[in-house]
């Protein structure tokens, strides 16, 4: 990256809810201690004015809905000129449709990992190719592809029971979990299935609003969960209904995420 050695990676992040900011903030700051992480604020105006002021980022984390419309007003205004990294709840498929080689996109809840490889991407390249790419780039474009590729989430399953076919509706789950390297839906009233799926395909097959990962073994519901407790070294204990049959444990990495996705 072309930036002088003596002065810290500087990082702007945009983001209208206070909560994720200091996420996000707190997780950069744990993959690169010594980057220099300002959260500017939650809306086109107050990014347009920390710009205006002489604001300046080499990576520029940018959710994309903001609390007085679409960040895309932000950069057709001011063109910054550093990487920018969107931060959104939009599916993945929709926001593919504007990811390219200088441009990256988490989904949230962030993941600690995907985090990591846009910052490896970002070290990968040069200032002059950000400044270059966003100096051309027509911004105003981006919202017409990012409405034009929704992705419809999966809503039931054709499952084949001996001789007879069986529908399964998702609303009838309270979460799926992993066994054996046998994937089971567990429903809320009749006992549980077993599903020709991964836990990794169904992740990108069911509405992230509606379902989490919790951990490697279970993707929950969130009518499920019953209460959740704090943990030891910062983890959060999970109570499900109905009562799954070990304790359900989500990280520390995954904690904060997770209660804001509860509280959505």
């Amino acid at each position: 990256m072309e930036t002088r050695q003596d002065k810290p990676v500087r990082v702007a992040i945009v983001e209208d809810e206070v909560p994720a900011a200091r996420l996000l903030k707190s997780m950069i700051l744990s993959l690169r201690p010594g980057w220099e992480v300002e959260h500017v604020g939650g809306s086109n105006e107050e990014a347009v004015a920390w710009f205006k002021a002489g604001g300046q980022a080499d990576i520029l984390f940018l959710d994309i809905e903001l609390s007085d419309g679409l960040s895309f007003d932000f950069l057709e205004e001011t063109h910054p000129q550093g990487m920018i990294v969107f931060t959104t709840a939009y599916d993945e498929y929709a926001v593919r449709a504007f990811s390219v080689d200088s441009i990256d996109y988490l989904l949230k809840p962030i993941e600690e990992e995907r985090l990591r490889l846009a910052i490896e991407k970002f070290e990968k390249r040069t200032a002059a190719y950000f400044r270059q790419f966003n100096q051309k780039n027509n911004w105003k474009d981006y919202p017409k592809r990012l409405s034009g590729t929704g992705k419809a989430y999966r809503s039931r399953f054709l499952m084949q029971r001996g001789n007879q076919m069986e529908v399964l509706l998702v609303e009838d789950v309270a979460y799926f979990f992993s066994e054996n390297k046998i994937t089971y839906a567990q429903t809320f009233k009749n006992g549980s299935r077993v599903v020709d799926y991964s836990l990794d395909r169904l992740g990108e097959e069911l509405d992230p609003g509606i379902f989490f990962r919790a951990t490697r073994q279970i993707l929950l519901c969130g009518r499920a969960v019953n209460k959740i407790e704090n943990y030891f070294q910062g983890k959060v204990a999970v109570s499900l209904i109905p009562e799954f049959k070990e304790q359900v444990l989500v990280s520390k990495e995954k904690a904060e995420s997770f209660k804001q996705w509860l509280d959505f």
